[in-house]
């Protein structure tokens, strides 16, 4: 799969690892999660709405568009969150936070 974000500069910054969907994937220290996703990828996630795959709309922290999950449940903004050592994220709605929805 081509990425939706190439990284033309910056590349000498540390490595970090993060993980996605269960799958470990490299990010570089500084970067958002959206930059950590969208330089592997097309998408951020996949709508909780069932209307497709999302890649971020606002880049500025206001639409929620590029919302991401804990496998706790907890949102994240793609676009804001900094990537850390050993985050994990799902990329699709956990089931464990759907009680949250209806309560």
């Amino acid at each position: 799969m081509t990425a939706q974000f190439v990284r033309l500069g910056e590349t000498a910054r540390s490595p970090v690892t993060i993980e996605v969907d269960g799958v470990a994937l490299e990010a570089l220290a500084g970067d958002t999660l959206m930059v950590a996703l969208l330089t592997h990828g097309k998408r951020l996630r996949m709508s909780e709405f069932g209307d497709g795959p999302r890649a971020g709309f606002c880049l500025m922290g206001a639409c929620q568009d590029c919302m991401v999950w804990t496998p706790e449940g907890r949102k994240l903004r793609a676009c804001d969150t900094p990537v850390s050592p050993g985050l994990r994220i799902v990329t699709s709605l956990p089931e464990t936070a759907w009680p949250a929805l209806v309560s």
